[in-house]
């Protein structure tokens, strides 16, 4: 980290800003690929020398015209203004841990930082209990702050306050902060975003949900208006509800959290330059649009990124690109510390050197290909590895496929978990690959690697996309549900979903041998709070967002349901919010998003599951779904044969093109006691036979067998029945374990087996 000083201004005086001051804690970050500048190290070593025997540290512009004048200079004040957040309330040893107190420690013997904080404070000023008629108000005015740090507004959620007084939030805001400047005009004001309130929180559903987002828009609204600065505490602990254990004040350690988020923000200190986990060498960047490359770093900093052929040391320890420069860009890095470099990737590249530098700061990663990108995320039948396929021996290893892999994180993730894997699973620690990216050349990983993943990569290397480096990031992990992979703001927002992460332990929507896992996994845990890889929302906060953070894909492909297929209602709504959260993730709205159709097995609930997943297929854009249903097993809920699955995958990538529609049924009508079904292809059977697992039903609603013909220039089916005279209802393969055998003609002359379906029955006039 490069040591620079920073102006804020005080009335024409500045406040010297020096990051590494004396009683800093340094905070080093491990980056694979990072060259740390020679010269950079030295100065932080001189640096800290310097610190440790100075009297002080940081001093604002006027205790600098003090100190000229022969006067001790003064320290930096700093107000923390709150309610019992900032108190420190439910914080074990509060004096000493609360948020203040932690900032205080950080910031050093340069700052005065004193806690103003006052239990059940609201920022209304006809609120319940108004900051501005408490001591604390009053001491923190007298304080006249040089930096005042305000985190109101919880409190404004009662239904005493908002309800009634929101149109007077913005105006007492503005009084507030108008309050510290006649105190002192060189005042510096942050106004804070405010911490979560979680589900858990008894007003939650009654208000408060919605009450407390408007409250963070007014308070950014404020920020703007009044041109302070804007701190967010709300990520800090969004993903962290552990930290929050009466779903409102943070302990000890959410308290440290918000403590480091404020020092950033008041410092620009981030801990240097960092990237996702996902930036290794051998990495795969996605070709085709401008991709993103992004990260963290100090604020201010400028960030430059490029891709090139090679790149040459520098005598103190950087690095710069040489050679062709295939794209390059610059940033400045935000207030907030993040950045984001978009670069004009077009070109295929097997093997180049990204590089991501600093002033002070070069990350550099080799053998870098420019190709396509797909996440393989879901459950055990994305899990299973090539090496227990039927089709292992065709697995060829590639150099130009290349793996990532999201390891297990235990060793056995069914059995009781020690609390070394407790306490990793709450800090999201669930990414578990020393090797990074690795080449798809190496049998070994490639035998551990999904085989359905593999295949749909080694289909596209070979034969639709031959010469484009493939990138494929495994993120399922096997009895994975569905919720477990879903942004908690979607999972909040949404009035059915919310309820999923209620008492999530033991909550009926989930699958009770999903209940039966957890139980076992947290058998001896007494913590409520502990989390776990099947928890709602759990996946994506430690896997999918991580990974996903400043770092672009095409798209995802997906294979899950079979923890899910009890509930088909409540699918229905979680896996729109699968694909969804994963667009989030990516930053990208429209991304491809391509699934597998639960397969044939003999589980009662599946054929409706199926037909569900059929009808979602059609209704979500961008959304793509093959049928595996002839592949099934009656008896094994993980069929062996993956090769067709990955290849059909493959199949269903738009080439430059639009695809061609998934083989299916358009419509069904009757003419007399005859259906007729419209097909959306040309039509045969896989075994040469007639059309079977056919079934009408009338009015009454009970289904028969049916015979079947294909007719029309094969892409029309007649169906009947002689115990159903005036069908209604028609259905196709809605058997757990079906032996459909209906074909459809798909693109390249594929014929890929017709999804389990029901359709209604309308009258024909035109027969």
């Amino acid at each position: 980290m490069h040591f620079r000083s920073e102006s804020l201004f005080f009335s024409g005086k500045n406040l010297i800003k020096t990051i590494g001051s004396a009683g800093k804690q340094y905070r080093f970050s491990y980056i694979r690929g990072m060259e740390i500048d020679r010269n950079t190290m030295k100065k932080r070593l001189l640096l800290l020398g310097m610190a440790l025997v100075a009297t002080t540290s940081v001093a604002c512009g006027a205790a600098k015209t003090r100190a000229n004048s022969g006067t001790k200079p003064q320290p930096v004040r700093v107000a923390c203004v709150g309610n019992s957040i900032t108190y420190g309330m439910l914080v074990e040893d509060r004096e000493r841990n609360c948020y203040p107190a932690v900032l205080g420690r950080m910031l050093g013997a340069g700052y005065d930082v004193r806690n103003f904080g006052h239990s059940g404070a609201t920022l209304l000023n006809r609120g319940h209990n108004p900051y501005t008629k408490t001591p604390e108000y009053a001491d923190a005015v007298a304080f006249r702050p040089d930096i005042a740090v305000i985190h109101l507004g919880i409190n404004d959620t009662d239904p005493r306050n908002w309800p009634n007084y929101r149109d007077e939030f913005i105006p007492d805001y503005t009084a507030l902060i108008d309050s510290f400047r006649r105190a002192n005009p060189t005042v510096k004001i942050y106004v804070c975003r405010m911490t979560p309130i979680p589900h858990r929180h008894r007003r939650f559903k009654a208000g408060t949900r919605e009450w407390h987002r408007q409250i963070q828009e007014a308070i950014e609204r404020v920020a703007a208006a009044q041109g302070t600065g804007l701190i967010d505490l709300e990520p800090v602990l969004k993903d962290r509800p552990e930290l929050l254990p009466d779903a409102v004040h943070p302990n000890v350690e959410g308290a440290r959290l918000l403590a480091e988020r404020i020092y950033s923000a008041l410092t620009g200190d981030y801990g240097g330059l960092r990237m996702s986990p996902i930036y290794t060498d051998r990495m795969v960047l996605q070709r085709g649009f401008e991709t993103r490359i992004g990260g963290v770093a100090d604020a201010g900093r400028t960030v430059s990124v490029a891709v090139s052929d090679s790149v040459r040391r520098r005598r103190n320890g950087g690095a710069k690109p040489l050679g062709k420069i295939y794209a390059s860009g610059t940033a400045s890095v935000g207030e907030d510390g993040r950045w984001e470099v978009r670069l004009p990737l077009k070109e295929v590249l097997l093997s180049g050197v990204l590089t991501v530098a600093t002033e002070d700061t070069t990350a550099v990663y080799r053998d870098v290909a420019v190709g396509d990108v797909w996440m393989a995320s879901g459950q055990s039948n994305m899990s299973w590895p090539v090496a227990n396929a039927a089709e292992r021996a065709e697995a060829r290893p590639n150099p130009n496929i290349r793996l990532f892999r999201a390891n297990p994180t235990f060793a056995d993730e069914r059995g009781e978990l020690d609390s070394t894997e407790l306490a990793r699973l709450n800090r999201l620690d669930y990414i578990r690959n020393p090797a990074g990216w690795v080449l798809g050349s190496d049998r070994k990983a490639m035998e551990e690697f999904s085989a359905v993943a593999w295949f749909f990569g080694q289909m596209l290397t070979d034969s639709l996309m031959p010469g484009v480096p493939i990138g494929l990031i495994e993120t399922s992990l096997g009895g994975a549900p569905a919720e477990a992979f879903v942004a908690r703001r979607r999972l909040e927002d949404d009035p059915t979903l919310v309820d999923v992460l209620y008492d999530w332990r033991t909550n009926e929507m989930a699958q009770p041998w999903v209940r039966d896992v957890i139980q076992g996994n947290l058998k001896k845990v007494e913590n409520p709070l502990q989390r776990h890889f099947f928890e709602p929302a759990y996946l994506y906060e430690s896997r999918i967002a991580p990974l996903a953070s400043g770092y672009d894909a095409l798209g995802v492909i997906w294979y899950q349901g079979e923890s899910n297929a009890h509930n088909v209602e409540l699918h229905e709504r979680l896996f729109p919010a699968v694909v969804e959260s994963f667009r989030e993730a990516f930053g990208r709205p429209s991304m491809a998003f391509h699934f597998i159709q639960l397969s044939s097995h003999d589980r009662p609930s599946w054929p409706h599951f199926r037909d569900s997943q059929r009808r979602l297929a059609e209704a979500l854009p961008r959304v793509e779904m093959v049928v595996s249903s002839d592949l099934g097993d009656s008896t094994d809920v993980h069929p062996r044969r993956k090769k067709p699955v990955g290849e059909r995958l493959a199949l269903s990538i738009p080439l430059g093109r639009a695809i061609p529609k998934y083989p299916d049924f358009e419509f069904a009508a009757r003419s007399n006691d005859t259906v007729y079904c419209l097909a959306s292809s040309r039509l045969r059977t896989s075994d040469g036979e007639a059309p079977r697992t056919f079934e009408l039903a009338g009015e009454d609603g009970v289904f028969h067998p049916a015979q079947a013909q294909i007719i029309n220039g094969d892409a029309e089916i007649a169906v009947w029945s002689d115990l159903v005279k005036e069908p209604r209802w028609v259905r196709y393969g809605w058997q757990p374990f079906t032996r459909a055998n209906l074909c459809g003609r798909w693109k390249r002359g594929h014929w890929m087996p017709i999804s389990t379906f029901q359709l209604p029955v309308v009258r024909s006039s035109g027969r």
